[in-house]
Order: structure tokens, then C-alpha cells, then sequence
């Protein structure tokens, strides 16, 4: 058994696809524009592999209330919505700052690693932890 999909809720499906992929450097699993349908997967993951395929993140759009209610109780509670890996989370940080994306603060250590918080602008706080 393996993770196939997992979602995160998103104000704008295409806008937050353009994030992911432009600013923080996802690649496109699937993109169906007409249906609202993006899917993103971690670069470094191949398309076919031992464990079947890629993870993909849905970019779940929030037009259902119970979606949109998670989505918006996360981030007025300042909860990340989901945690990305990064090798240097300061470098990652740096790398974020100069493209303009708002963090929480600077990264930070804590008895479970180095971390950072940022804002996606698409309604989620995202999480970057130290690998």
C-alpha cells in the first residue's frame, strides 16, 4: 500500500497550480483547466518507479463548504496546511523571499527540526521542514 493522492484546498485552483509549479517548482501531473483539475508532484519523483508513480497533490478547489471551512479555520488558527521537505530550509527561504512569497517569520528550530511558514496566497499556510 502506498500514498496515490492526497489534496490541499486551494481559493483558485489554476492560480495556486501557477504557484506551486512557477514560484515553488512542482511539476505538473495532470491539468485539465476546463474541469478545474490541477495535480502537482514533487519534481524529483519519477512518473513510473518501483512504488507505482508519483505522489500527486490535488489542488482542491474550496467551493464546497466543508472544504472551504477546513481551508479557512486552518489558516485564521495560522496551522499550515500541509508540511513540505526541503534539504536547507534556509535556503529554500531565501529563494522564496527574493520571489516574493510572505513567511511568518524566519525559519526556526525546535526539538523537531528547522522550519518555516509561509503563506501560499491561495487561503493555506505551508510548512517547510528540514529534511
Amino acid at each position: 500500500m502506498r500514498i496515490k493522492m492526497c489534496s490541499i484546498h486551494v481559493k483558485d485552483p489554476a492560480a495556486a497550480h501557477a504557484f506551486y509549479t512557477g514560484t515553488l517548482g512542482f511539476d505538473t501531473l495532470m491539468a485539465m483547466p476546463e474541469y478545474n483539475l490541477y495535480i502537482i508532484k514533487d519534481p524529483a519523483t519519477p512518473e513510473k518507479g518501483t512504488g507505482g508513480g508519483p505522489v500527486g497533490l490535488l489542488l482542491e478547489p474550496s467551493d464546497n463548504p466543508i472544504g472551504a471551512n477546513y481551508m479557512n479555520a486552518l489558516y485564521d488558527a495560522g496551522l499550515p496546511a500541509i508540511v513540505f521537505g526541503v534539504r536547507d530550509v534556509r535556503a529554500e527561504y531565501d529563494r522564496l523571499i527574493n520571489a516574493g512569497v510572505v513567511f511568518r517569520g524566519e525559519p526556526a528550530e525546535d526539538p523537531s527540526g528547522i522550519s518555516a511558514v509561509f503563506d501560499d496566497g491561495c487561503g493555506n499556510y505551508v510548512q517547510l521542514h528540514q529534511d
